[in-house]
């Protein structure tokens, strides 16, 4: 029988998910418009901001969720960061350069990642079990696609070629965040059984990067293997998702193609995620990777609206199925009593290398991309469809590793 959770919780994990991942999508997405438009960024600006944040979202998380473990509070880092967070996204409207744009995004990440990947994370493997994981996973693997819907809509109505709008958008997300941490101290609860760890703060730290620790929990470290390769193989064209659409394509209207999409994989996502409890990982990753797959080479072969319309909706309904069945995957393998010592060894699989690597192989894919002239004088770079073939090469390395280190289709035996 399915454990109940309550009507608080959902509302709960709703606000405080949703909000998480607009400022993230305001992070990963417009900040590389940001600087493509505001200081005409090069591909190696954009993977360097990229990767500068998931060193930060990873160290932050180790430490963070080890912190979080060891004085047995979750709700206390949710809600004061989330309000700071807030308060470093409104610092964005002040910032002229692309360097002080890289060294605020290290800043806002630290206590995004304080407050999202490590106690938000936490909370929701704390609060649920293997009854319900797949059920929270599709709900909470939705919410990037939503938080992109919301942004998508609030931004038709701003002109992104001018400072001004920015200033706005920043400071609209940025209040935003700090009101929504704010009312946390209302709507979360912690799990009743959390209690602060024994072990010393080093103790817990160390604890998920023992090589024993990995032997035993040998499903958990082969998910987050394989959840990286899955990551890289999106970072290698998220970055310049936005720019590809808008100036490459020459889709001014990519909003009216992507939203639908993006609403019809979020339903669809929803209703995936209760694959996992039903028939296990393998059953369940593997249409979701061939569906990407087949999202990618739609893309790669067209230039039209329908065409990439059906392309963009194949591949985010991959995408966002697959981010919930491997955070299932993960969650359902973590120890019981040490959520918040396992996100930093999540947020290596799931940020710190795709961040490193994805973003680096896009750059090197369009180090001789088609260069167009400004009409300021300055020029800036066209992404090309070089994107969607190299990302497909990184899916079927993943599904080659999935064949070679998960022999079944049951979560927990892997």
């Amino acid at each position: 029988m399915q454990t109940k959770l309550g009507t608080k919780f959902w509302i709960a994990m709703a606000v405080f998910g949703l909000m998480g991942q607009v400022a993230w999508v305001v992070e990963n997405m417009y900040f590389n418009v940001f600087i493509y438009k505001m200081f005409h960024a090069t591909p190696a600006d954009i993977s360097l901001m990229v990767m500068a944040s998931a060193v930060t979202a990873a160290l932050t998380t180790i430490i963070m969720g080890a912190v979080s473990d060891k004085v047995g509070k979750r709700k206390a880092f949710m809600t004061a960061g989330y309000i700071i967070w807030g308060i470093s996204i409104i610092s964005f409207a002040y910032i002229k350069s692309i360097f002080m744009t890289i060294v605020m995004d290290c800043v806002m990440t630290y206590f995004g990642s304080t407050a999202n990947d490590a106690a938000y994370n936490a909370w929701l493997t704390d609060r649920g079990d293997s009854t319900n994981r797949g059920k929270i996973e599709g709900v909470n693997s939705m919410m990037p696609l939503v938080a992109i819907l919301v942004v998508f809509g609030g931004f038709m109505s701003f002109n992104l070629d001018t400072h001004h709008a920015w200033t706005v958008i920043y400071y609209i997300i940025g209040i935003t965040t700090t009101l929504i941490g704010a009312a946390g101290w209302f709507m979360i609860e912690d799990a009743p059984d959390l209690k602060p760890s024994e072990e010393s703060l080093a103790e817990t730290l160390t604890y998920s990067f023992r090589p024993s620790v990995a032997r035993e929990n040998k499903a958990l470290y082969l998910g987050l293997l394989n959840f990286a390769v899955f990551g890289i193989s999106i970072q290698v064209f998220m970055p310049y998702l936005l720019i590809y659409y808008e100036k490459t394509l020459g889709m001014d209207n990519y909003v009216l193609i992507f939203a639908p999409a993006i609403i019809l994989a979020a339903i669809f996502t929803v209703f995936y995620g209760r694959r996992y409890d039903s028939q296990g990982f393998m059953r369940s990753i593997v249409p979701a990777m061939l569906m990407l797959l087949v999202g990618y080479a739609v893309l790669f072969f067209t230039k039209t609206t329908v065409p990439v319309f059906i392309g963009s909706l194949l591949m985010m309904c991959g995408y966002l199925s697959g981010m919930s069945v491997f955070g299932a995957l993960i969650r359902d393998n973590i120890p019981e009593g040490r959520s918040g010592q396992f996100q930093g060894v999540r947020i290596i699989g799931q940020v710190f290398i795709p961040g490193l690597i994805g973003p680096a192989l896009g750059a090197w894919i369009l180090k001789d991309a088609e260069v167009i002239a400004n009409s300021d004088g300055t020029t800036s770079f066209l992404p090309d469809r070089g994107i969607w073939s190299a990302a497909a090469a990184v899916l079927v390395i993943l599904l080659a590793v999935l064949a070679g280190t998960f022999r079944t289709g049951r979560k927990k035996n892997g």
